[in-house]
């Protein structure tokens, strides 16, 4: 099953490397896989979210689900899986970005850009679906720069979502518990 998994990974990546990289997107990706480096974009947003009323709770809830996401995917997943990045496997790759540092499985970038951009889709769904959009491209530049496998990705998409979910549904269900006390 593994090595199934690895040869549709790698048709995956190979068709992006072989028939998607131009001049323009070699330029782009690594600005765009720069705005999801430690979740910073999405604590940023957080952090101006708690500035004002109207989305002080997506705040809260957007770093308290970020520190969830971080703590379950980067300190206990990844060294459990302990995964090997896709450049590791091709000798010789010209990463168009320093190498990374770390596991493969989940995907960190994807994990808290999904993590992030449920909560505020959630919450407020015009500027939430701009945020998955964001939250989209940082996924996909992953691939494009080949520093992780699609199920990396995907992993990360579905653990970020089930987490902006469960830590959005656990926060409505607290504040409505305390309400009614």
């Amino acid at each position: 099953m593994i090595s199934f998994i690895y040869t549709i990974d790698f048709a995956i990546l190979n068709y992006i490397d072989s028939m998607l990289h131009t001049p323009f997107l070699d330029n782009l990706m690594p600005i765009i896989t720069r705005l999801g480096n430690r979740g910073i974009l999405w604590i940023i947003i957080a952090v101006i979210f708690l500035c004002t009323k109207k989305y002080r709770t997506t705040g809260i809830i957007m770093l308290s689900s970020l520190a969830i996401s971080s703590l379950i995917g980067n300190d206990i997943i990844k060294p459990l899986i302990g995964r090997e990045r896709p450049y590791v496997y091709r000798e010789g790759y010209q990463l168009l970005i320093p190498p990374p540092q770390g596991f493969s499985f989940p995907s960190g970038h994807t994990i808290s850009s999904f993590t992030a951009s449920t909560v505020i889709f959630l919450r407020h769904r015009k500027i939430g679906t701009v945020a998955l959009c964001i939250a989209a491209l940082i996924a996909f530049s992953r691939l494009y720069l080949y520093v992780h496998f699609p199920s990396d990705v995907l992993g990360g998409l579905i653990m970020g979502v089930l987490i902006g979910i469960l830590c959005s549904h656990m926060f409505r269900c607290k504040t409505e518990n305390s309400t009614s006390t």
